[in-house]
């Protein structure tokens, strides 16, 4: 007798592919704003920018009132909030519980992290444009009011900006990566390099390590137009030591802590 076997049946139903890293930015993006810490700390970033433009229309000289002079400064304040905004993107998940639900949806973490530091660079890229514009209004209304008015931006500075305000980003970034805790990132990331700071200017043995690990110090020329070869090469290694090593190990940490 023979026995006829019915042909295994093959699930031939397309397999549902990730959300993209398009996506996930995106989602990223709309969480910088979600809360209400990011939503006063975007809008601080944006009054604190305008500000110092305000400022500059009453303390400088009218022939000191130009586009660059309003560009410049605007930068500095700036940049020093920017970590704070890619510290809470990162730890956002973990203080607010919501981690468990993020990796449920996209498991591998690693997609997560990388859509969440792109979000904070574009944001730092768009501060960029908000210190243009308000550098923009204000050289308006220097020319209204008897100002110099010029418009005088050398474009080399555009990148420095762009790259002085993206590395602080992901400075901040880093540290909340390898901590994974919101208070105590921004507190370690704003002591640490303010130690090294106090502890290189009293040490003399440390004054030629901190023209090379002193972001403060390294950092400098990106707000000028002329950046050497050697000035490049030391901000590449402090970036090395604050950015490149925190990003490398908090990932690490992300990817192997237990979610609960």
């Amino acid at each position: 007798m023979t026995t006829i076997t019915a042909p295994a049946v093959t699930d031939r139903r397309p397999v549902a592919d990730g959300p993209s890293l398009a996506r996930l930015t995106g989602v990223e993006l709309r969480k910088l704003a979600d809360t209400r810490a990011g939503r006063w700390l975007l809008a601080t970033i944006g009054l604190i920018a305008a500000g110092i433009v305000t400022v500059q229309l009453f303390v400088l000289d009218d022939a000191e009132q130009t586009f660059t002079a309003f560009f410049v400064p605007s930068l500095l304040p700036v940049g020093l909030l920017l970590p704070v905004l890619g510290i809470l993107s990162i730890c956002a998940e973990w203080s607010q519980r919501t981690a468990l639900t993020t990796f449920a949806l996209v498991p591998r973490r690693e997609r997560v992290v990388v859509a969440k530091l792109v979000a904070v660079v574009l944001a730092a890229l768009a501060s960029v444009g908000v210190s243009l514009a308000v550098a923009a209004v204000g050289t308006l209304l220097a020319g209204a009011t008897g100002g110099a008015g010029e418009w005088n931006l050398d474009w080399r500075l555009l990148p420095h900006a762009a790259v002085l305000q993206v590395a602080n980003v992901l400075m901040g970034a880093g540290f909340g990566l390898l901590l994974l805790n919101t208070p105590l990132a921004i507190v370690t990331y704003l002591l640490l390099p303010t130690v090294w700071s106090i502890l290189s200017a009293m040490v003399r043995a440390l004054h030629r390590p901190a023209a090379w690990l002193d972001t403060s110090v390294t950092m400098e020329p990106l707000l000028g137009v002329e950046v050497t070869a050697g000035q490049w090469g030391r901000l590449a290694v402090s970036l090395l030591v604050w950015m490149v090593v925190p990003l490398a190990a908090g990932l690490v940490r992300t990817l192997r802590r237990e979610v609960s």
